[in-house]
């Protein structure tokens, strides 16, 4: 687990070295927040939906680690190229590549996370992997400010992001060590999992989601408040911080108050924060914000992940978590696409306000899971 979770700091350290940067770099382009709606919708979508296909073969032949390194070395071949595109399609190309090797790791990666821990540790497992994800993050953003600072340019901090990918790969090669698991007895299907809880979360998460657009929305928000593109990245680190800081204390707190308390937790400060990015009118606003909306992230990303699992079979666990990650990113691209076009019309209130609205119908589902159908005990 604490491999695995290295290497997931690494891969973010090299991927947020990047991310704050997609904004400027379209802008370069002369595209607007559309074609950034348009590029993170389909990226965030794609991942997501091959998660399934990835959850099957992994519940299908148990080689949980083969499929992690193919994935992440994907993803860590293609993102370079971001510096040497030209226009919005290209960019669109080359994340739709990158979210593919996502797709291919994110089931057996998750899987393998499982594998190792019980219910009574489970969110704090998962909790733990995304605190050092979002660690790497941190770091990726403040050494991609450093590079920016020292006088390289965007293209040029992209290419030097192919470092730290290089050192994502031996590590998950050489140090993450896993066992084929046995395949189960009979047909392992492509589809959902035949439980009625299992839906009812999928129900609440997809209605979450629609409101949920892409984070590069909130440094478009930043620059429009008024918040230079030279320190993006330090901003783009204390979101991260935030979300590191809270993530292994909100995966515990799932492990003793329950998911749906974590996840309801963690709604509300997105429904919060992203009002408060409606209404936002000076910087120092926006670096409050930004400081509160990572708390969003440490109180749901391990309990949601925790929770599935607690709720499907084992020989189900590989698609339950292809499937939940699948119907996110199938929302998301509705949802980032819908956003930027609120926000071209409208502007950031309406578009803000959308989101904040739908984080709160969400909740009032969410409960519902765990009443009509007991969690399992493994």
């Amino acid at each position: 687990m604490v491999a695995l979770a290295v290497v997931s700091l690494l891969h973010d350290l090299a991927g947020d070295m990047v991310t704050p940067l997609l904004p400027a770099l379209l802008a370069t382009m002369g595209s607007g927040p559309a074609a950034l709606g348009l590029v993170e919708g389909v990226a965030d979508a794609t991942g997501s939906l091959l998660k399934l296909v990835s959850g099957t073969v992994a519940d299908r032949i148990g080689h949980l680690k083969a499929l992690t390194v193919l994935g992440y070395g994907v993803a860590n071949v293609l993102r370079p190229l971001l510096a040497f595109s030209g226009a919005w399609w290209q960019v669109l190309a080359i994340r739709f590549g990158d979210r593919v090797g996502k797709g291919i790791r994110g089931s057996p990666r998750d899987a393998l996370v499982a594998s190792v821990t019980s219910k009574e540790t489970r969110g704090y497992a998962f909790g733990f992997h995304h605190a050092l994800e979002s660690l790497g993050a941190v770091f990726g953003t403040l050494l991609g400010y450093v590079l920016l600072s020292g006088g390289l340019s965007v293209r040029q901090v992209i290419i030097w992001s192919a470092a730290p990918g290089v050192l994502t790969m031996l590590v998950v090669a050489l140090a993450v060590k896993a066992r084929a698991a046995a395949p189960p007895p009979g047909v392992v299907k492509l589809g959902i999992p035949p439980v009625a809880g299992f839906r009812r979360l999928l129900a609440a998460v997809v209605a979450f989601t629609l409101g949920n657009s892409s984070d590069a929305f909130l440094l478009w928000r930043a620059h429009e408040v008024g918040v230079s593109v030279a320190v993006t990245p330090l901003l783009w680190a204390l979101l991260h911080v935030s979300r590191s800081a809270t993530a292994t204390w909100g995966g515990r707190l799932s492990d003793r108050r329950g998911r749906p308390f974590a996840m309801t937790a963690g709604w509300l400060v997105y429904a919060a924060t992203y009002a408060g990015f409606a209404l936002c009118r000076e910087n120092w606003q926006v670096w409050l914000l930004f400081t509160i909306y990572g708390a969003y992230y440490g109180l749901t990303e391990g309990a949601q992940k925790a929770m599935v699992v607690d709720i499907v079979p084992k020989e189900w666990q590989g698609r339950a978590l292809g499937a939940f990650q699948m119907a996110v990113g199938l929302a998301a691209l509705p949802a980032s696409a819908l956003f930027g076009l609120l926000y071209r019309r409208w502007g950031a209130p309406a578009a803000f306000a959308t989101g904040s609205v739908l984080a709160l119908a969400a909740i009032i589902i969410l409960p519902r899971v765990s009443a009509a159908d007991g969690l399992t005990d493994r």
